[in-house]
């Protein structure tokens, strides 16, 4: 049995679903991230999970407790705010303390698990300060600290590090995720961020519009995705729409080139409109020769961005951007000049749906 367990869960203001059949089993010491544009229902979800937020239907079981309609103070649930939410007149020791004050917790057991915590966070002698007098990340930090402090069985974090900038962005999630490996605490993270969710997360929940799209690790969602919009959102990537030549055999043609695919097209039949998706590191500005895909084009354009060349290549419809290593003693295509690219057949991804023509 799963550690938290997501049943059908549905919310709605009147006539408006903001989120609908969700469905999840989180295992115990697992970090997933929620991961979608705004307006996805992601955060609303984690509302539910923390009760701030009541389902319209649907379960939520934590341990084998149904918490669905219980207080959130009665979830054992620590949460982590974007916008820190720290209390401006407590100092950093008083607002770790506070939850375990709130639980009416005695002294002698307050006093060292602040001090726990605060070493856990890496700001040891900054007990006695107060929030204003703390950089944006290190106030970050004592959030989290908080929410740990009164073992949580479930940590949530909405979108805690998108105040900050990049730099400390990338010290803090490793540290977050380090703090989380150590305690192996439950987490569900919400973010916007692709490249947070990736380098973070033991799964990833790509959600949009109220909707699951797909479920599954960094590696599945970045290098499989099944829908057009995971496809899309996740990462850099060429998306060509062809039509169907032979289903079984996977062959596809994107602008009168035939190409094909490792495996054959799921529900698919001849004359049907797919789309293929293709990441632009899979593509290669040469005939490399064997079973790879070739389709002839013409440069469209070229970006030099310091250390790689992005390069557009136009067949008629469809074009295709792909990545080269910037080399100083070779000089780059030219717009207008003709290429042939390659990719491999594992490379080439059908999405899932027929489109219409």
């Amino acid at each position: 049995m799963a550690f938290l367990e997501i049943a059908n869960l549905r919310k709605t203001f009147g006539p408006l679903s903001v989120v609908q059949n969700f469905e999840l089993a989180v295992e115990r010491g697992e970090f997933v991230s929620f991961l979608g544009p705004s307006g996805c229902g992601k955060t609303t979800t984690l509302r539910m999970v923390a009760g701030f937020e009541g389902p319209s239907s649907g379960t939520i079981r934590i341990n084998g407790q149904d918490v669905t309609r219980l207080r959130p103070n009665q979830r054992n649930v620590g949460m982590v705010f974007q916008s820190y939410a720290l209390f401006p007149n407590m100092t950093v020791a008083e607002n770790v303390g506070f939850g375990l004050k709130v639980a009416k917790r005695p002294a002698a057991e307050i006093g060292p698990r602040v001090e726990e915590m605060l070493r856990l966070i890496k700001l040891p002698t900054l007990g006695g300060r107060y929030p204003y007098q703390l950089s944006g990340g290190q106030q970050q930090r004592v959030a989290l600290a908080r929410a740990l402090a009164i073992k949580p069985q479930v940590l949530l974090l909405d979108e805690p590090l998108s105040a900050l900038d990049a730099k400390i962005r990338v010290s803090l999630r490793e540290e977050i995720r380090a703090v989380q490996r150590s305690l192996g605490i439950t987490t569900v993270y919400v973010t916007h961020d692709q490249e947070e969710a990736l380098s973070m997360s033991d799964r990833i929940v790509v959600m949009s519009e109220g909707r699951i799209e797909q479920i599954g690790t960094p590696f599945e969602i970045y290098n499989f995705p099944r829908t057009r919009f995971v496809a899309s959102f996740v990462g850099t990537l060429n998306i060509l729409r062809g039509r169907v030549a032979d289903a079984a055999q996977g062959r596809i043609a994107v602008d009168d080139q035939e190409i094909v695919a490792a495996r054959g097209i799921a529900d698919g039949q001849a004359g049907q409109i797919r789309s293929v998706a293709l990441r632009p590191e899979a593509v290669s500005l040469a005939d490399a020769g064997g079973e790879r895909n070739r389709m002839r084009g013409t440069i469209e354009e070229v970006n030099f961005l310091g250390s790689v060349v992005r390069i557009r290549v136009r067949f008629k419809e469809n074009a295709i951007s792909l990545d080269t290593f910037n080399n100083p003693s070779v000089a780059p295509p030219q717009r207008g000049q003709p290429v042939t690219v390659s990719f491999a057949r594992e490379d080439l991804l059908v999405l899932e749906g027929a489109e219409a023509g």
